[in-house]
């Protein structure tokens, strides 16, 4: 069954169209709807990094673990586990009564499967992948994986909160080559999606798997008991900030997952609003191609970094201090290793230097690509700024803007900028994904097995090795930094500080979000909204 992914544009509907749209649901049925950070046109979890996906992934998919409230990692999918005094032997168990949507049963074969896939395309699949000897099915609700050397972070492994999540897909979905996308809908989590309930730039539509099994302890952010109180969730696309606001304000739409920067005033001081704070701040972060000049040379790309100046950029885009903070280390200030050991990058603009390295570099002129996502107000300002300084160093920059969906596809192009690839973009990541080594996704020094960029650093892959090889915590802190070094010395990215916004929802009737990387609709409750 395939999955055609082509765009059904939403014409400038006014509210009132959208309002007699949302008018044909039964009214018997509980409908959430939701405006998500993005456009989602990318279904396979395995094949991109986007959060969109990611998030998409949690409403239909489960997982093996998950990373609770307090970032412990506690058993999903599995009942019970075991690994032997030298952690090279790890047992696992599945919960009884686990199925597909399609009514199958979840067996081992579907976990191995599925874990094989994963590991293809994830930095810490890899690295696990590299040390296990085999991994084997021990009956058919259970699975038994060996390692040659000791592997102390398998629970991080398969709980892992971030992009790429290792979601479990029945085996002929996962046999899917990891270079292909997939092309079925089912999962074992708590939602289901049809072909039909999947229309890219009008709506994403989750209906509640009835025959769900949650576990039996309360829900705490991605972990715990996924209790589902509503009928369906409709991700409705609206791409203008007004448009979202006024969707909310007439009650067309219940929740906006992120509020752009030039609708908090409004929303804060609207009693028909609500602010919460669901996801943690997160960094901005700059990826520079490494495959194609001028960021091939690392006196290009050295004074590329030197240009940044993480205050302007981070107030045109967030505007509201009490939502940004600049910040040099790569790992979320004030997580357990961000470090000030940050060499020659410090966030501030260095002109003088940046030009002169420009010059050595050899520069010919040509431009700079540089990716906007015009539709994702949460990160459509900072590609223009970055371009104007680029320029006061010297470059020729060529901004170009495109919506979300095609940046994801477009960044995976190793080709020319004059050939459809780029040489830049600016991307969001959560404050879990950006506060550990081995979970971060962009932290890649493999080449054309790594992350966008693709950048060459042995180094920084070695170092990983390590890191996961020690359980002892300060060596683990000391490791940390100095990949941290390696990384922004060899520019495997830039950091640009840190950002967060609030989720907005109608005063009095949404309750039940629980704080977590993603914003989540389990848990979640959806009552009438007050009289006036």
């Amino acid at each position: 069954m395939a999955i055609h992914l082509s765009p059904r544009r939403v014409a400038a509907a006014s509210l009132s169209a959208l309002a007699l749209c949302f008018a044909a649901t039964a009214s018997a049925q509980t409908v959430l709807r939701t405006v998500p950070s993005s456009d989602l046109k990318i279904v396979d979890p395995i094949w991109t990094t986007a959060n969109i996906t990611r998030n998409h992934g949690l409403m239909i998919y489960d997982t093996l673990f998950a990373m609770d409230e307090k970032g412990v990692i506690k058993p999903q999918m599995v009942d019970r586990y075991s690994a032997s005094a030298d952690n090279k032997v790890w047992s696992f168990t599945l919960r009884p009564g686990l199925k597909f949507h399609d009514g199958a049963p979840v067996t081992s074969q579907d976990v191995i499967a599925s874990l094989a896939r994963w590991a293809k395309r994830d930095t810490l699949g890899q690295k696990m992948y590299e040390a296990m000897d085999s991994i084997a099915a021990d009956g058919p609700n259970g699975f038994r994986m060996t390692f040659k050397q000791p592997f102390g972070v398998v629970l991080d492994a398969l709980g892992k909160p971030n992009p790429l999540v290792p979601f479990i897909m029945p085996k002929r979905v996962a046999d899917t080559p990891a270079d292909k996308q997939i092309d079925e809908l089912v999962g074992s989590g708590p939602f289901t999606l049809a072909k039909e309930d999947f229309r890219p730039g009008d709506r994403v539509i989750y209906r509640k798997n009835t025959a769900y099994v949650p576990r039996k302890e309360p829900a705490s952010g991605l972990a715990g008991g996924k209790v589902v109180h509503v009928d369906r969730v409709e991700w409705v696309m609206l791409r203008d900030p007004q448009t979202q606001a006024n969707a909310l304000l007439n009650g067309e739409v219940d929740m906006l997952e992120t509020v752009p920067s030039s609708g908090y005033t409004g929303m804060r001081t609207n009693d028909k609003i609500e602010l919460v704070d669901v996801m943690p701040a997160g960094p901005f972060t700059v990826l520079y191609n490494h495959k194609v000049p001028p960021f091939n040379n690392p006196k290009a790309l050295k004074a590329a970094m030197l240009a940044i100046n993480q205050e302007a950029m981070l107030r045109a885009q967030v505007t509201f201090r009490d939502f940004y903070k600049p910040c040099a280390s790569i790992y979320l200030c004030g997580s357990l290793y961000a470090s000030d050991k940050t060499g020659f990058y410090t966030g501030k603009p260095q002109f003088e230097e940046a030009r002169k390295l420009l010059k050595e570099s050899g520069y010919d002129g040509k431009p700079v690509v540089i990716l906007l996502p015009g539709d994702a107000p949460a990160l459509n300002k900072l590609p223009a700024v970055y371009g104007q300084l680029l320029k006061q160093v010297g470059f020729n920059v060529d901004v170009q803007t495109t919506d979300w969906a095609t940046l994801v596809t477009r960044r995976a192009k190793k080709d020319l900028p004059e050939n459809g690839g780029w040489n830049a973009f600016i991307t969001f990541w959560g404050g879990v994904d950006a506060s550990s080594p081995i979970g971060y996704s962009p932290l890649t020094g493999n080449g054309d097995l790594g992350y966008f960029g693709w950048p060459v650093v042995p180094e920084l892959e070695a170092l990983k090795t390590k890191f996961i090889a020690t359980a002892d915590l300060a060596q683990r802190k000391e490791i940390a930094t100095q990949i941290q070094q390696v990384v922004l010395e060899h520019g495997v990215l830039a950091p640009l500080g840190e950002g967060k916004a609030p989720t907005a929802v109608r005063r009095g009737t949404i309750t039940g979000l629980l704080p977590s990387p993603a914003v989540l609709y389990w848990n979640v409750r959806k009552t009438s909204a007050p009289s006036p």
